[in-house]
């Protein structure tokens, strides 16, 4: 998995393309808050969601097949691999507090994954902005690198 930021570089042009195109769901995604926590003297994880239930979205993903070996040195697996990422772009204000770089591009409605899946690319790329600030919320932090809450 990577994260793809500049969408207009010729390295991302030809998966860009709506039959390389998916949706990767997630109920909340997680970014470490930037300084450590006074009493952990670790950085807590920060997760983030639409709401406190969590309810289920997707990230606008490109994906491709990988013929190379994965894994590590001592235990290469051997393609072909499915493999995605998924589109970054600014943060919104309340990611920005937590990582100031970027945050996920996240699809919200039918529509717009609608769009996304089908539509040319002038269309879909428009899509690469963050979202308003009142549409995400941080809904749990902590030491835990894996959101119990939501399982």
């Amino acid at each position: 998995m990577t994260n793809i930021r500049n969408t207009s570089s010729p390295h991302w042009r030809a998966w860009l393309k709506p039959e390389n195109r998916c949706l990767v769901p997630f109920n909340s995604f997680a970014e470490y808050a930037p300084e450590p926590n006074p009493e952990t003297k670790k950085k807590d994880v920060v997760w983030f969601a639409l709401n406190d239930d969590r309810s289920l979205c997707a990230f606008a993903g490109i994906w491709t097949e990988f013929s190379g070996d994965r894994g590590t040195k001592s235990k290469p697996i051997s393609g072909p691999h499915m493999v995605y990422g998924f589109l970054t772009t600014a943060p919104n204000a309340v990611v920005e507090a937590i990582h100031p770089k970027a945050m996920p591009v996240i699809l919200t409605t039918d529509e717009e994954r609608d769009v996304w899946m089908r539509a040319p690319l002038d269309e879909a790329k428009a899509l690469q902005r963050p979202l308003s600030d009142d549409v995400l919320k941080i809904v749990a932090r902590g030491a835990d690198k894996e959101d119990r809450a939501a399982t």
